[in-house]
């Protein structure tokens, strides 16, 4: 497990987790914001070895989004790289993950960043109520639409992270490389040379 060495232990803790193929601008946002918000001591990025709602996608490789990855979070000193759902291997399920960073952190407070489309997807999870229990739910939406739900789930802590909203996902990078397409401005430079380098997504 890569963790940034801190020498105060932490008493709120983001995880954001995903499969970042790739990390883009706008996971950092989304990060940022719910650390202003939820005043995070550090936000954990973890990204998935197999995500359990993407399995019949093939993932670029684990080592290298776990690459861009730090590429993506290298100089925010509150971002850091967590690869234990890389480590553990298998389907990545978001409650394991939650109760290692509950092992791990044991007076923290643990906060779930988590995208609208996942918070509608969350009851078909594994363990869903001790997902729950577990932690509050940070939830970024892309569209008005889906914060006004958040607010209304009554079954998970669930607060809406407030700030500017952006449409782009990692799909849509993929799509732009491959026809050919700038993804300049959405990702980092480290990140878009990266891709330039290894190939990805042609």
């Amino acid at each position: 497990m890569k963790h940034s060495s801190n020498t105060r232990s932490p008493r709120r803790i983001g995880i954001f987790g995903g499969t970042f193929d790739p990390p883009h601008i706008g996971h950092l946002l989304i990060a940022e914001n719910a650390r202003e918000q939820f005043k995070l001591d550090r936000v954990f990025f973890v990204p998935a070895f197999i995500p359990p709602h993407k399995v019949s996608r093939r993932a670029s490789p684990a080592a290298l989004r776990r690459a861009m990855v730090k590429l993506a979070i290298a100089g925010n000193a509150r971002f850091s790289l967590s690869d234990i759902e890389i480590q553990r291997q298998g389907i990545s399920y978001t409650v394991d993950t939650l109760k290692q960073f509950q092992s791990n952190y044991p007076a923290a407070e643990l906060v779930l960043i988590l995208g609208g489309d996942s918070l509608k997807e969350l009851s078909t999870w594994k363990e869903p109520e001790a997902i729950g229990n577990m932690a509050i739910m940070a939830v970024y939406s892309r569209g008005p639409s889906t914060r006004r739900k958040a607010r209304r789930t009554k079954k998970f802590r669930v607060i809406p992270i407030a700030g500017p909203v952006i449409d782009l996902s990692s799909t849509q990078i993929r799509r732009r490389r491959k026809r050919g397409f700038s993804i300049r401005y959405l990702v980092v430079p480290a990140v878009e040379r990266f891709i330039i380098r290894h190939h990805l997504y042609r």
